[in-house]
Parts: structure tokens; sequence; C-alpha cells
């Protein structure tokens, strides 16, 4: 484990202790209490001899994701009995179907403004986040996510960004307002380690669009034909407590659309070795001569796996497109 991750694996594991402690001085003995009692003393024990985060049975390194989801997790994937296997495909299919449950409804409209989405994790689960939601009064937030890190750990992180912005954004404050207190929120209750690339913006019945980028990739604004680029206005979200946040102001007319993605669709690679790229979907949305979102999704879609040309995704695929309608 390198020492980054381990400090507060080692602080969870305490404070895990702890009211483990002060349980069982209020319950007396219980079985299932004295268990997780010596799992946590166990793990910290191995953390004391240097042997934290190692298979037990080949000594090779545990997936680091795994053990951020479950600190007391001592066999890599290699090693599982068919049983712990079994429970683990359960649980990752589970948390599949959460995740799909979380995504927005489609077709999406509210008042005049139109939405579709692509939404293709590379694993099981995804580290991305994506989301739609009215605010009233014809005015809807929009944002696409990125967490550091893959698996299962990105998974839950991905879920707790939807609760904290679906909360947040109920509270009917400014966009700043919003990431500024997303970021602390998420620097206060996750790792030191993890952090995440996002765009918000808020899209109002008249028109008006501001929009707020956190470190992501750049969106895409085609306005009467014309490309605009929303460069990054501050660091990712959760990287320092007092992370202030500037926004961006625009005025979107009849089918002038702003489009978000994640990195996996910038940096898919071909069997070449070469990126995507920026431009080339900016050209593809520019290009598309059906203006409705779910068909120019599919247009970027059809080029991005195009390209790809049966090479692997490595990365989680999400791509938005918000458009002001007639």
């Amino acid at each position: 484990m390198v020492i980054n991750t381990l400090s507060p694996l080692r602080e969870t594991l305490l404070d895990r202790r702890q009211k483990l402690g002060a349980a069982a001085a209020v319950r007396g003995a219980a079985p299932g209490l004295d268990r997780l009692i010596g799992e946590v003393d166990a793990a910290l024990a191995r953390m004391e001899s240097g042997s934290y985060g190692l298979c037990d049975t080949c000594h090779d390194p545990i997936e680091t994701d795994r053990l951020l989801a479950d600190p007391l997790v001592r066999f890599c994937l290699d090693h599982l009995t068919a049983q712990q296997q079994r429970a683990l495909e359960q649980d990752l299919e589970l948390a599949a179907r959460i995740q799909r449950e979380l995504l927005p409804r489609l077709p999406f409209r509210i008042d005049r403004w139109e939405a579709a989405y692509a939404y293709q994790p590379a694993g099981p689960v995804s580290g991305d986040y994506c989301d739609l939601i009215a605010a009233g009064d014809g005015d809807v937030h929009f944002i696409v996510g990125d967490v550091s890190g893959k698996g299962v750990a990105a998974a839950m992180l991905m879920a707790h960004l939807h609760a904290m912005f679906r909360t947040l954004i109920s509270l009917e404050l400014p966009l700043a307002d919003i990431m500024e207190r997303a970021s602390r929120l998420f620097c206060e209750s996750t790792l030191p380690t993890h952090y995440a690339t996002l765009v918000c913006g808020r899209a109002r019945a008249s028109g008006e669009v501001e929009v707020c980028n956190a470190g992501h990739v750049p969106p895409v604004v085609v306005k009467d034909g014309d490309v605009q680029i929303i460069a990054a206005g501050g660091l990712p979200l959760g990287m320092f407590s007092e992370e202030r946040f500037s926004t961006s102001q625009l005025r979107l007319s009849n089918d002038d659309v702003i489009v978000l993605c994640s990195d996996g669709v910038t940096e898919m690679e071909n069997p070449a070795g070469t990126d995507y790229g920026h431009q080339r979907v900016i050209e593809q949305v520019r290009g598309a001569r059906d203006p409705r979102p779910d068909v120019v999704i599919g247009r970027c879609l059809d080029d991005l796996h195009g390209f790809r040309a049966g090479a692997s995704q490595r990365d989680d695929v999400t791509m938005l497109l918000l458009q002001r309608s007639a």
C-alpha cells in the first residue's frame, strides 16, 4: 500500500475500533462484535508489521479499490473462494443496477430545454457522474463528473456526489456556492487520495446559462455555428476544503447546444495508440445534420466506437448534450 492511502485507512480502522469497543461495552459479549473487533485489530497489526494490503495466499498487493471499499479485505481477486467470488459478482450486479437507477430518465425535456446522454462504464460499475435536475420555473441543472480511481470505490464516491448535489441544488444556492460547498463536503468525507473533476451548470428558462468547470474536460458550446470552449475555472472538487470557483455566463438561442463529456471520450485510444481528442468531439457536434440531442449523441458514439476499432475501452465513457429548443 502507498503511504498516502495507508494513513487514511489507519484512521478509518482506528475510528471503527473505537466505535466497536463502545458498542461492546454497552451490549456486552456478542459473537458478531467480537469477530469484527478481532478483524480490525488484526488489520491494524498488519499495518504495524508492513504486511497490510498483501494477499494472505500469494502475498501480492490486493486491489486498492477493494481495500478502500472494505479495509478488512485479506485476499486478492485471484484467491477468493468460489463462494466469495459469487458473492462479489452479486454485489457488483446490484451496484450496477443501483447506479443505473441514479441516472436521469430519458427522454428529458423541461420547458425549452431538451437533453440526451450516453453512459457506458468500462466495467460493471462506473466512477463517472451524470445528472439532469429540474430546478423549477423551467430551469435545469446539468452535471458531468469523473471521480479519481476506478472500480467499486469510485462508484461509491459517484453515488456520494449524486446525493450531495441533489441536496445542495434543492437549497437554491448560487452556482459558485454549490460548487464550494460540494468541494468542502467531498474533501471532508473522503480519503485525501480522492477528488473529482466536474462541470456543473444551470440553464434558465430565459436561455441564460451559467457554467462552472472544476478541472474537467472543457464543455463545448455550439452557438449559431460558432464554437466556444469553457475552460476550467477551478481545481477538481475535494482537493482543498476552501477552494473557490468562478463561473462563465452565456446565452443560448434556438438549436444552440452545450456538450459535456468525460475524459473517457477524449482519451479513448485506437489500436495505434492515438487519442480520440477534443477536436473530434467538436467536429461531430458541428457536423450533425439532425440537431435532435439523442441523434447527435448517437452520431458521436458511432464515430467514437468506429475510431476505437475494437481496441479495449479502458475508461468510462459519458457524454451529455443540452439543447435550447424552439
